[in-house]
Parts: structure tokens; sequence; C-alpha cells
């Protein structure tokens, strides 16, 4: 079943009152701005997501004084607090991670809806409107259930802190995820692995920095973000199989070591680009966002180019190539060289299977990289 869209807080000039528009009727919220605006909009909006009567949330009066539960801390002073907190743990290198960004587009509704309601009082059907809000922006589904994972977090480091009761943690966990096929949210179609023709199609049309990069990453299964922080000082080279031992990793704060195999096509390339280079400098100088958009432009020209011709180029991204090279290992060698290789190996299990991965990595590296 279609749920209804959520209702835009407006501003009705004449009257400077707020209001919204629902089923044809303006319902006037008081003080366009004000917190009690604010706080009636998200009931209301509450109200119209879940199916419920509004008419117990319209005040009789234009402007008439809001009863609320406002005491104790509100949303908007939680969410301040977690987001000190989280610009102080999701740090690497000293700068924030992409975790940061995440979570200020996870709270930014709950805070537009909810912001000056306690947090105690924030419930089940509260959190259902924040992510309709989601579904209206066209997020997809993962990402919308996401989302509403980070505001759990927000929560549960609320209760860690005892600034949250462990009652109304629980009571958000029990919001169920959103199910594929049951809800409009879309899904985005399953990520493929370039093909060949996809990469030749692209690398006479790069520089040659971005050119060797696409070749290391796709001989080597490497995340894009690993192999630019390559230098020479964190490479084995005694081994006919050189191992590149990567500081900083996705899963590193997990316990979990990432070590990656370079083979002899791989190393050819990593040659040429580390002489005349010190210990620590990188091999590959350019931001991983820039990696990509070099990578994107030359798609987007080449679907131009094809479809003068009538025919069909699928545009692919840096990731595809660990995809492609997953896909590959897969078919040679099985699943357990595909988790050795690409560094998908369980944290419980990581420690046990350290040294049969790597063998298996190495391995792989001397036959396809």
């Amino acid at each position: 079943m279609k749920l209804p869209k959520v209702p835009t807080y407006g501003h009705h000039k004449p009257t400077g009152q707020a209001r919204v528009y629902i089923g044809g009727k303006s319902h006037y919220l008081g003080e366009f701005g004000s917190e009690a605006s604010r706080i009636r909009y998200g009931e209301i909006v509450a109200k119209v997501v879940s199916g419920q009567p509004i008419d117990p949330f319209c005040p009789k009066k234009v402007g008439s004084p809001l009863p609320t539960d406002s005491a104790g801390l509100t949303i908007n002073e939680l969410v301040l607090a977690f987001m000190r907190h989280a610009k102080q743990h999701y740090l690497k290198d000293g700068r924030e991670t992409s975790e940061i960004h995440c979570l200020k587009s996870a709270t930014r509704w709950l805070v537009e809806l909810y912001g000056f309601t306690a947090v105690d009082q924030f419930g089940p059907l509260m959190l259902k409107t924040v992510r309709q809000k989601m579904v209206d922006a066209e997020w997809v589904r993962y990402t919308c259930n996401k989302g509403v994972g980070r505001i759990r977090s927000v929560f549960k480091w609320g209760v860690e802190n005892e600034l949250v009761s462990h009652a109304t943690l629980a009571k958000l966990q029990a919001v169920a995820p959103l199910l594929s096929g049951r809800t409009t949210a879309k899904d985005n179609p399953a990520r493929q692995p370039a093909t060949v023709e996809q990469v030749e199609a692209v690398r006479p049309l790069v520089s040659p920095l971005v050119r060797d990069l696409i070749d290391v990453q796709r001989l080597t299964g490497a995340r894009a973000g690993e192999l630019l922080s390559l230098t020479p000082a964190k490479i084995d080279t005694t081994g006919k199989v050189w191992l590149f031992h990567v500081d900083g990793h996705k899963t590193e704060h997990h316990g979990h070591s990432r070590t990656i195999a370079i083979g002899p096509k791989a190393i050819e390339i990593v040659k040429r680009r580390m002489a005349g280079l010190g210990p620590n400098d990188r091999l590959f100088k350019i931001r991983r966002d820039s990696y990509t958009l070099a990578i994107s432009r030359v798609c987007k020209s080449l679907v131009e180019e094809f479809r003068a011709k009538k025919q069909t180029f699928t545009p692919w991204t840096p990731h595809q190539l660990r995809h492609a090279m997953g896909h590959q290992v897969r078919e040679a060698f099985g699943l357990e060289h595909v988790q050795a290789t690409l560094g998908h190996a369980s944290f419980a299990m990581s420690e046990h299977y350290a040294h049969a991965s790597l063998d298996k990595a190495i391995e792989v590296a001397g036959a396809v990289g």
C-alpha cells in the first residue's frame, strides 16, 4: 500500500502562521518558526503517515497554545551532543570519515520534524515518519534502512551516556526494516562487475596515472582508497609476489588486518611508479573522488559516442573493478580465495584464518595479478 507523502511545513504570510495543507484543508500550527509550531507539525505528520485522524491535534483557534511534554533533553540537544562525539570518534588519519556526512543526512529530518520533542517522548510512529521523509526524498530502500539504523545509534549512544532511557531505545528497535517489494522505496539494481570491454574502452582516454591505477586495481582487487595510500615503505618485495600491508583500512577498527598480494603483472606497474620516489611518497598522487570523476567523465562521453552509432555503452565505477576481480577469482579458485583476495574475512575468524587466507591471496596474485 502506498503511504501518503509527508506534507510540507509552510508559511501563511498574511497571518504569520505556520501551516500544513492536508486533504484540501489548511491546518494552522501557531507562529511560523516557533518551537510550538514545529512540535505540532511533527505530531500531525506522524498521524498522517500512520493513517490516524488529524482532528485531535488541530487547534480550535489559530495560534492557540500547544500543550507539550517538552521537559528534559530534546532531540536537538541529543543530536548536537552525539555529533560532537561522532566528530571525535569517526576519524582516520586525523580526518573525518564519510560516516559524518551519512549521520548528518540521517538526522536531518529527525531534527526538522522533532527537534523540540523530548527524547523520551520519541517513539516508533515518529521514527517511521522520519523514515517516510527518506522514502519521499527517493532514497533507496537500503539507504532508508541504514538511515533508521543511524538514528537508533544516536539513541543508543544516549542510553550509554545516561541521556536516554533504555525503554525509549527498546521501542525504536521494534520498528521493522523496509522489505523488498513491500514498500514504495526503490532498490538499486545489483552492481555488476566491469567487463574487459568496458574497461578497455576507457583506458586509452584517461591519463597515465589513472590508467595505471585502473590496471593495478583490477589486477589486485584492492579498494581504490587502499591503493591511494600505497607507498614504497608499505611493500614487502622479498618474494615473487609482493605484499602491501595496508594501514587505516576499512575494517581496521574491528581488529582486522589487511594485506594485499601484488602479482607479476601489477609488480611491473608498481616498479615503474616507484622509480625515484622516497619511502613514504605515494605512488598514486590523486584523490579518490578525482579518480572516480576521471572515469565517470570518460564513461559519459562514451555513452554519447556509442549512442550516435546506435550502440550501447554501460558506465562503470572503480568499485566494479573489485567485483570483476571477485568474479574472476571465484570462477578459477572458489569462494575462500575471493574472501582472501578482497579482504572479506569475518572479524570473529580473522585470526584463525589469517595465514591460510594470505596463502590463498598470494596464490591468486601469482596466477592472476
